[in-house]
């Protein structure tokens, strides 16, 4: 992190916000008393970024790097703050919010922002559905923006059940996220555990550990697994890096004996909106249209 001197801090104090009555708001880390609607607020954090844009609400910054493309455009119209690991304090100060948002990769920075302006966490937690609509409801209420909250939140549950409805009696599923030439699978008490949520696909393995990074695995577990699904995220393609795609990765003599390779049954979803943005509005939509999508197809 930049050294930033506090007494530079002073004009931005918690002190001088330009709010009027306490507003209780829903966080990460429970709720957090602020005082009325923000005029200016910093968002570290992308999923955030993505409901509070599906929202009407315009952040004044934002990371330097936005990864998704959908979120691009606000490069052009927001002030870059620094990244989602690194806050760039002295940035921070000079555009003055009255509020900072952070959550995921970027909660770490939570008492590093605090010393410019008030900031609250909004992580996305294991139940990804749930939190996202509790996050929609949340900045809904913060923004002043509850009937476009409900109009999101009665959206996302209407995607939730075609995805569920898609997915009934089409057999199992595995989850693997490429990164590079490695593999990992993810099972439904992991990250991406959400997707054996909406869809209803069974595990074609059960005993997957609930690991942040999910286990590491072959083609040959792959194979032996034999999905009737094959739910692919390719984390190389989420981040810019080059390298192996997960197409070029998975293309396996072991991995196309499957049953879900014969059958056309492998969906690679949108790289960054599910490793990157999963948990805000436009994103899990989307993902939730791929899916959906694929199954009826299927």
């Amino acid at each position: 992190m930049r050294a930033f001197a506090l007494s530079t801090f002073l004009a931005f104090s918690l002190g001088s916000a330009a709010f009027a009555a306490d507003l209780s708001v829903p966080t990460a880390q429970g709720d957090v008393a602020l005082k009325g609607v923000p005029q200016k607020v910093a968002v570290y954090d992308l999923p955030s970024l993505d409901t509070l844009t599906a929202l009407g609400v315009d952040a004044a910054g934002v990371p330097e790097k936005l990864y998704v493309k959908h979120l691009q455009p606000l490069a052009d119209k927001a002030a870059p703050v620094g990244t989602l690991f690194e806050p760039n304090l002295e940035a921070l100060a000079g555009l003055g919010p009255d509020l900072v948002v952070v959550g995921g990769r970027s909660a770490a920075q939570k008492a590093a922002v605090e010393q410019v302006a008030p900031a609250i966490d909004m992580t996305i937690g294991e139940d990804l559905l749930g939190d996202a609509k509790a996050r929609i409801t949340a900045f809904g209420t913060l923004f002043d923006r509850q009937d476009k909250a409900a109009e999101l939140t009665a959206s996302l549950d209407a995607k939730v059940a075609a995805a569920t409805a898609a997915g009934k009696d089409k057999g199992s599923a595995l989850i693997v996220m490429t990164n590079g030439p490695k593999l990992a699978a993810y099972g439904k008490a992991s990250r991406f555990g959400w997707i054996h949520q909406a869809t209803g696909l069974p595990e074609a393995v059960e005993t997957i550990k609930d690991a942040n990074h999910g286990d590491a695995i072959s083609h040959e577990f792959i194979a032996q697994a034999n999905p009737d699904w094959l739910i692919v995220i390719d984390r190389g393609a989420a981040i810019g890096e080059e390298g192996q795609s997960a197409e070029a990765v998975l293309k396996n003599p072991l991995v196309e004996g499957t049953n879900a390779w014969k059958s056309g049954h492998v969906v690679y979803l949108d790289a960054a909106d599910a490793y990157i943005s999963a948990g805000g509005y436009t994103s899990t939509t989307t993902l939730l249209d791929e899916l959906t999508a694929a199954l009826t197809k299927g």
